[in-house]
């Protein structure tokens, strides 16, 4: 599988948000990281060479800030010249169907704002309903958002579970449980030694509140 990271950020440099995860990307061939505002300094986005990386990729990521809601505004500019008739819908425009949408979210408000009768009123799913229909228009699977709240608050450890909560959004062609757990696995075995003990705390912390929210499903199910 083959993700295309399209980034939009005004201020790369100044964000330490977008530094962490720029780094916290695998190294891998089947990866393509690309930086709207460094690459079309002046916004003349070359139509032919975004539709061309599109086809060749499976996983399609948009990263940004949230801004008044919605993404800086070169990625909507973006969408409006790469998402053509003729090659994203319409008449002979498949060129996207089967392919995946997700998104990747910095926000700076606490993630409890985000629902109703919160400071926000609306949940961040609301919020993101646009993106959901313009994968639904244009016939691909649309994933469900990676949000980050506040990341300027978060600590080393949170930052470290962070890390692995992302490589596994750009990897994984699933997101199942076991999905998750058989891809730690072969990353500790890969790279014995290079993984912190908090890091392995957080995951299976994480993984054990999974499960435990499952069976407490299952046992409201069987009632």
């Amino acid at each position: 599988m083959k993700t295309l990271v399209i980034v939009s950020h005004p201020d790369m440099p100044g964000s330490n948000s977008q530094q962490f995860l720029k780094e916290s990307l695998p190294v891998s061939e089947d990866i393509t990281y690309h930086h709207l505002e460094t690459i079309y300094p002046n916004e003349n986005i070359n139509r032919q060479a975004e539709q061309a990386l599109l086809v060749a990729h499976d996983r399609i990521i948009f990263q940004f800030p949230l801004y008044w809601y919605s993404s800086p505004p070169l990625l909507k500019k973006w969408q409006d010249e790469v998402l053509t008739e003729g090659f994203a819908y319409g008449v002979g425009g498949q060129a996207l169907v089967g392919k995946e949408l997700g998104l990747v979210l910095t926000v700076g408000i606490a993630e409890q704002a985000y629902q109703a009768g919160g400071a926000e009123q609306f949940a961040l799913s609301q919020l993101l309903i646009p993106y959901q229909a313009v994968a639904n228009k244009v016939g691909m699977r649309f994933l469900a958002p990676f949000a980050i709240h506040q990341f300027q608050y978060m600590t080393e450890r949170e930052q470290q579970a962070l890390l692995i909560r992302y490589q596994q959004y750009m990897t994984l062609p699933d997101f199942s449980l076991s999905a998750r757990v058989n891809w730690f696995i072969e990353q500790l075995e890969a790279e014995a030694g290079n993984f912190e003990m908090d890091q392995v705390i957080d995951v299976i912390e994480d993984l054990q509140l999974e499960i435990d929210e499952m069976r407490l499903h299952l046992n409201y199910g069987g009632r």
